[in-house]
């Protein structure tokens, strides 16, 4: 079975071939720990969980590393201890900040389904490999000492001879089509506008480290370094795969590519980029201020986005319904289908069947991770179970929980909503309830309310909005 992946280096899809099939490395850039996880976050996580899944089926589980880190030092964070801390001195509330926030993330995703990496590595535990880096690139002329600062060229990048790359290979521009899309920067100690930085001085009670050689005083790396020097740490100079959103291809992971192969003397630093496509909310860009805003956290806890919870693997089947690379667009109605079809398939899930993916799923997912296409399988094997095919059901079951499901299948297992017997049994006494409601009996009304929720059954009571009727919806609860 050969896997294909898209590469945004090269724009098109390509067998991917491991440098070393005992040891496939993964790296993907993680959250800056700072506030919670929102759904968009959520998406690259999914994904390469995924790939992290698949990639483990094809070569063994013990002979893939996956790399995903933690940034938990960044102006963001500054910003956000001082305003929840004041009271405290800076780094101590940026530890708390940071502690909290990252427990929340891993409580967050965790019940989306997904896996723990190979390593998570933290950018405050890598500053001494970043210092090298940095290092390396001034004494090779591709970044320079100003002010306090350290700033990479990719003027002196691009002017260079030799196997580099060619700096904004990745965005696919020019440097004078980046120069002249830049925003103006006043700073007098940059040489182009261009050019980025690699270390900046600490101000009085910030977070800072000893500097690189050539540098007075405490100060902090750059974003962007941060990343090089912890795929370097866990990876080495040159490794399989990158991941990340279609948001950091540039600046963040542009640099990246700068940075690692300047410092190293390489082509490239991974041979095979992924990115996944944005995620917008019923048909509009995320944002706070259009109160669509919505975090991991807020859609597995609270009802504020569609009038209910959601289990964590209605929100990674919701996410894997539309394709890692295309846009997708967040709606109520996508996650009230994801549910109603894992509660549709756990009518077929067997408790004895071993995880693993069956061979032409695999197959489908090889082809650069086509879960919609997947999708249609599950549904295709469903059917063949719901028809008494005793082995599509156990297919499915492992398929399923290869992709991440088993927690929520074992407790669905003949749980109301998950056969049309339930459902007419729920609907029934709800139609009861209506009754009794309308004739002001309300003891009746409220001791069927209060059977139901001994069933594990939640109710919303509402109005018809063309009717004005009373109407009522249910769910079973969380």
């Amino acid at each position: 079975m050969s896997l294909k992946l898209y590469n945004t280096l090269t724009r098109r899809k390509e067998e991917f071939a491991p440098i070393d099939p005992a040891k496939v490395r993964m790296y993907v850039c993680g959250p800056t720990v700072y506030d919670f996880a929102h759904i968009g976050n959520a998406r690259p996580v999914i994904v390469f969980d995924v790939l992290y899944r698949l990639l483990r089926h094809v070569y063994g589980a013990d002979h893939v590393v996956y790399v995903r880190n933690i940034t938990d030092v960044d102006d963001k964070i500054n910003d956000r201890a001082a305003r929840d801390f004041p009271d405290l001195p800076l780094n101590e509330a940026i530890r708390r900040v940071t502690e909290s926030t990252a427990a929340q993330f891993h409580s967050d995703i965790a019940a989306l389904g997904v896996l723990p990496p190979t390593a998570e590595p933290r950018a405050t535990e890598h500053i001494a490999e970043m210092r090298e880096i940095i290092e390396r690139l001034v004494r090779g002329g591709f970044a320079y000492v100003a002010e306090g600062h350290v700033l990479f060229s990719p003027g002196a990048m691009n002017a260079a001879d030799g196997v580099l790359p060619r700096y904004g290979a990745l965005a696919n521009r020019t440097l004078d089509e980046m120069e002249a899309g830049a925003r103006v920067d006043v700073a007098p100690y940059k040489r182009d506008t261009t050019d980025f930085v690699l270390w900046k001085p600490s101000r009085p009670g910030e977070p800072g480290w000893p500097p690189p050689a050539g540098i007075a005083g405490l100060g902090r790396p750059g974003w962007h370094i941060e990343c090089s020097a912890m795929s370097w740490k866990h990876l080495g100079e040159t490794f399989d795969i990158h991941g990340g959103g279609i948001d950091l291809v540039f600046p963040h992971h542009e640099n990246e590519i700068a940075q690692s192969t300047c410092a190293f003397g390489h082509g490239v630093m991974a041979n095979v980029w992924m990115h996944n496509g944005f995620l917008q909310v019923e048909g509009e860009k995320m944002s706070k201020s259009l109160g669509n805003f919505v975090t991991i956290n807020e859609l597995l806890e609270t009802d504020r986005f569609g009038g209910r919870r959601w289990p964590g693997e209605v929100l990674r089947l919701a996410m894997l319904k539309t394709h890692y690379r295309q846009p997708i667009d967040w709606t109520v109605d996508s996650l009230i289908e994801a549910d109603r079809n894992l509660r549709s398939w756990a009518r077929c899930w067997t408790d004895d069947v071993e995880p693993g993916f069956d061979p032409g799923a695999a197959e489908i997912l090889s082809d650069d991770l086509n879960t919609p296409r997947l999708i249609a399988w599950l549904h295709m094997t469903f059917n063949e179970a719901e028809k008494g095919d005793a082995a599509a059901g156990r297919r499915l079951t492992a398929t399923l929980a290869a992709l991440g499901f088993s927690s929520l299948f074992s407790k669905l297992k003949g749980a109301p909503g998950t056969s049309a017997e339930h459902n007419a049994a729920i609907e029934s006494r709800i139609a009861a309830r209506l009754a009794a409601r309308r004739a002001k009996d309300f003891a009746e009304s409220d001791r069927i309310r209060d059977e139901l929720a001994t069933m594990g059954i939640q109710l919303k009571d509402g109005k018809d909005p063309a009717t004005g009727e009373p109407v009522t919806t249910w769910e079973v609860k969380r």
